[in-house]
């Protein structure tokens, strides 16, 4: 009867489920990654995560007792000269199962297991970002606070805040061009050539007012001569009959 065991016999002897460990393991560490069944993955995490954290030790003890289930060299050599130094940080959790689809033919559920520390990919995408820090507006009112609201409340204000935020960024950057306009107008206006153009008119108008009146004068003047010099026609008459009329 099986009480408490757990493990999974993969459908293999002991011996052949074990070869088979130890050859996984020795792929593993030389490609980095390698592509198997769920359940194969599962069965060599836990067999290789156990000899990783044992080559964080670098002593003759450490290297034999993992030679003697790896039964590989040149495996050993690349597991605690590349490996070890780049997981001396990390406690626990080495290997990485990616599911990838299923297999053609019968179905099996395939997956990728890898290295962590090994990808170069996720490794850029977990960097922490820029936090964003607000500041608490202080009440100096001792009354006591309102209940909390529920979280969609809570994530409509914020997202409220941040939009109203925005627009008030926005604004001052318009704000500047609109000044500029309004200085440019008024320039505008107060030009000086508008005004000299203005009196001009003005004078033009005026000179053409007072040239009719000249002209007018003139005919006047014309017109009473001719009056004047009859006068003096008739006034000799009038004084050549007086003489005679003496003599």
């Amino acid at each position: 009867m099986r009480h408490g065991k757990k493990f999974n016999h993969l459908g293999r002897t002991k011996p052949h489920r074990e070869a088979m460990l130890s050859n996984m393991a020795c792929s593993l560490i030389e490609h980095k990654r390698i592509n198997t069944t769920i359940a194969k993955a599962k069965a060599l995490r836990t067999f290789v995560e156990p000899l990783i954290t044992r080559s964080k030790s670098d002593s003759t003890h450490s290297r034999r007792m993992v030679f003697r289930q790896l039964n590989n060299k040149i495996a050993v050599s690349d597991l605690f000269r590349d490996i070890a130094p780049k997981v001396a940080d990390r406690p626990g959790g080495y290997t990485r199962i990616i599911r990838t689809g299923y297999r053609l033919g019968d179905n099996a559920e395939m997956c990728m297991i890898e290295l962590v520390d090994f990808n170069d990919v996720m490794l850029k995408d977990t960097k922490p970002g820029k936090t964003r820090r607000r500041r608490k507006k202080s009440s100096g009112s001792t009354t006591p606070a309102p209940e909390a609201k529920t979280q969609k409340e809570a994530t409509v204000a914020e997202t409220i805040e941040e939009v109203v935020e925005a627009k008030v960024e926005e604004k001052p950057a318009e704000a500047p061009k609109a000044e500029v306009k309004a200085e440019a107008k008024v320039v505008k206006k107060e030009e000086p050539k508008a005004e000299v153009k203005t009196e001009s008119k003005v004078e033009k108008k005026e000179t053409a007012k007072k040239e009719p009146k000249a002209e007018v004068k003139d005919k006047t003047e014309a017109k009473t001569e001719p009056k004047a010099e009859k006068k003096i026609e008739e006034s000799k008459p009038k004084e050549d009959k007086d003489s005679d009329k003496k003599e």
